[in-house]
Parts: C-alpha cells; sequence; structure tokens
C-alpha cells in the first residue's frame, strides 16, 4: 500500500492479535486488504495473520516494480537518440533571453560571456562618442586585447563621428594595433554585439520604464544568426577606419551627413532627431548653418545638392 498503518490500524491489530473482535470499520477494512486480519464467516470473529509474511510479499512487490522502474530509465537514453530521425529540418534554440534589467547586470553578464570567448566577438556602437573613466577604457581595451590573445576575431563598427573623437581614436588605435578590425559607418545602425554566434547583446525595446541601460541577452539560434547576417551587412557598407579620414575640403559635419542621410532615406527632421539621439533644435541649428554655407534657402535645394554632393561618400 501507498501508505503506512496509522495509529488507529495499529491498534485494531494488536486487540485482534490480543483476542478481542473489534466492530468492523475503516480500520478492520485496511488491515483485510492488507492481509493483516481475516473475519471468520460464521460468527463474525477476528483472527491476526503473521505481519512477517505480509511484510515479506510487499517487498517482493516493492522489489519487482523497482526493477521495472530501472528498466524504464535505461530506456530514456535510447528513446532521446531518436529524436534525430524525427523532423531534421527542426531547430530548437533553447531558452531565447534574458533581461537583464541594470547596467551592471548588462557588463558583468557581456564581461564573462566575452572572457570565454573562443572564435568572435563583434559590436556595432552607434551612439556618439563621449569621454569616458579613463579607467573604464583601459580596461575595455585589455579585455579586448586578451580576447585577440586568446584567438578569437574582433570586429567592431562605430558611427563615424568618433574618428574625430581624441579618446575613442587613441582606444581604437590600441585594439587595431593588437589585430582587431575597426570600420565606421554614417547614419544609424542597431547597438549590438554577438560572441561567438551564440550569445547576442541588445537593447531593451521591451520592458517599459525600465532602467537606460538595460538589455536583452539573447541565445537564440535564430536570433543570433540574423543579427550576425545584419551586421554582416552594415560592415560590408562600412569604411576602414584607417580610410575614414575627414578630407579638407568637405562642405558638410559628420553629424550634418547623419541627418542629410537620415532624410534622404525618408524620414522627418523630427523622426530623425529621434533616430539619431538629438534634440529637434540640433537637427533644425544643422540644418540651417549648412543652408548658409551653401548659400541656399530652402532644404529641398539642400537635398538636391545632396543627391550629387561628393559629401555623401565621406563617412
Amino acid at each position: 500500500m501507498s501508505k503506512i498503518l496509522s495509529a488507529e490500524e495499529v491498534a485494531t491489530y494488536q486487540q485482534i492479535a490480543a483476542g478481542e473482535h473489534p466492530e468492523p470499520g475503516p480500520a478492520t477494512d485496511r488491515l483485510t486488504t492488507l492481509g493483516l486480519v481475516e473475519r471468520r464467516t460464521h460468527d463474525g470473529s477476528w483472527i491476526a495473520a503473521d505481519p512477517r509474511a505480509i511484510a515479506h510479499g510487499l517487498m517482493g512487490e516493492a522489489l519487482t516494480e523497482l526493477r521495472d522502474l530501472v528498466t524504464r530509465i535505461h530506456e530514456i537514453p535510447t528513446l532521446e537518440s531518436l529524436a534525430v530521425a524525427y523532423d531534421p529540418h527542426r531547430m530548437y534554440g533553447g531558452p531565447a533571453s534574458e533581461f537583464l534589467p541594470t547596467r551592471d547586470a548588462m557588463n558583468a553578464r557581456i564581461g564573462d560571456v566575452a572572457a570565454a570567448a573562443g572564435s568572435s566577438v563583434l559590436t556595432a556602437q552607434p551612439s556618439a562618442p563621449a569621454d569616458r573613466d579613463p579607467r573604464v577604457v583601459a580596461l575595455g581595451a585589455q579585455r579586448t586585447v586578451d580576447t585577440l590573445e586568446a584567438g578569437a576575431e574582433v570586429r567592431s563598427l562605430y558611427t563615424s563621428t568618433a574618428v574625430s573623437h581624441a579618446q575613442t581614436s587613441a582606444y581604437v588605435g590600441q585594439i587595431i594595433d593588437a589585430g582587431a578590425e575597426v570600420r565606421t559607418l554614417s547614419g544609424t545602425f542597431p547597438r549590438m554585439m554577438i560572441v561567438d554566434s551564440r550569445h547576442l547583446f541588445i537593447e531593451n525595446h521591451v520592458v517599459s520604464a525600465a532602467d537606460g541601460d538595460a538589455g536583452w541577452h539573447v541565445t537564440d539560434r535564430g536570433a543570433v544568426a540574423w543579427a550576425e547576417r545584419v551586421f554582416g551587412a552594415l560592415w560590408d557598407r562600412a569604411v576602414r577606419w584607417s580610410d575614414a579620414r575627414p578630407r579638407a575640403a568637405t562642405v558638410t559635419s559628420g553629424r550634418q551627413r547623419q541627418i542629410l542621410g537620415e532624410l534622404e532615406a525618408g524620414y522627418t527632421k523630427q523622426q530623425a532627431a529621434k533616430r539619431l539621439e538629438l534634440g529637434e533644435r540640433t537637427v533644425t541649428g544643422e540644418l540651417s548653418a549648412l543652408r548658409s554655407a551653401l548659400g541656399m534657402r530652402t532644404l529641398y535645394q539642400v537635398m538636391a545638392w545632396w543627391a550629387t554632393s561628393p559629401d555623401r561618400d565621406l563617412p
């Protein structure tokens, strides 16, 4: 039976073993089912059976069930091995993603994953460069150098405005000397980091009111492969860092070229400002300054000039 005897059932068995004859009830029913007692039909009296014989019988049944269970467990690996024959074209990526709610959580996870990189680390940094704590920059550079020395490929994509930022330029020079490949791209592109074609880190666009530095660690194979394809397309359009030096005769600034690129793609000034993480007044001011530099009165004239301008080939 699935449960041990209750105190009432034990007391009832002891009474019957002592020669007493209790009234039938739940306790005697259970004892009868187990074979511990038997009721004589001719006079309704009770007789007790040897509990050791019953215990041995139950032990035998339990051992038989245990052997059957062990046999079934041994069959599981064989059954699992048949999965390769079932719908072989279907792929499962496992747990899709994990939300990391703070900057510290993101940095810690990225650091752990990047430190174990074995084949590749791909990063896309679309934000305008800003001065950071030199110690943090130095630590990041050393981690990249360590990754390269471990034999992994490192490719980094920056916005074109990063070329003229002194701190970023010094950092990039250090990792290029260590073997990294770096390119720049004008306009907007998604921020991402891909490690070993298995881990993808992206910004948060799901949880509202979350920390601005929150993000997602994605491990779904399909999503990571898609992101890697996107990175490759951006990389092919980008300019090598060493070739991304501003020309002396340029008319536009890097920021102005980013704005014009957004307008050319069909976005309004308000949409361009949001996509470039700039204020609307900043976008309006940049376009006004460019109109003055070109001696033009309208934005339509500027866009007509931009369509054939050599500045379009600049980062």
